[in-house]
């Protein structure tokens, strides 16, 4: 499946769902390498570098969702939400400065809802259909 104008918010909805979803078994794989430590193993490279491979797809994923969105305002917070997702997981890897752990799920579960909100009520039937229906400035 390629990701275009037509699935991207499938796809980023699917993404950020896949986030959450990692981002919840996270605590309990914690649980787990503590066990594994005391027997000389550590967290898969694979499972650290996910958080990563998600706000990789998830841009790309809001790239082509802000093109095709009819709404001006929606291509804001998406950007904005995914602005605030991609500083939380750079801090949770270098720790600039301490943010709770569920903070993680405000970001993720917004573009699940940004995207499905998106996919339903503001797609462009026409290439040019963004152009001329966008809201205007005030």
């Amino acid at each position: 499946m390629i990701l275009n104008k037509s699935n991207s918010d499938f796809i980023g909805a699917l993404t950020s769902s896949l986030c959450l979803l990692h981002c919840v078994c996270t605590p309990f794989l914690f649980i787990v390498q503590t066990h594994a430590i005391s027997h000389g193993v550590s967290a898969p490279f694979w499972w650290k570098m996910l958080d990563f491979v998600f706000l990789i797809i998830s841009f790309v994923a809001i790239y082509w969702s802000s093109k095709s969105t009819s709404k001006r305002w929606l291509k804001s917070i998406l950007w904005i939400t995914w602005l605030c997702l991609c500083i939380i997981i750079i801090n949770e890897k270098v720790a600039w400065f301490s943010i709770p752990e569920y903070a993680i799920y405000l970001p993720g579960i917004g573009l699940v809802l940004l995207h499905l909100y998106n996919r339903k009520y503001c797609q462009c039937q026409k290439d040019q259909c963004c152009a001329i229906h966008t809201e205007k400035p005030m």
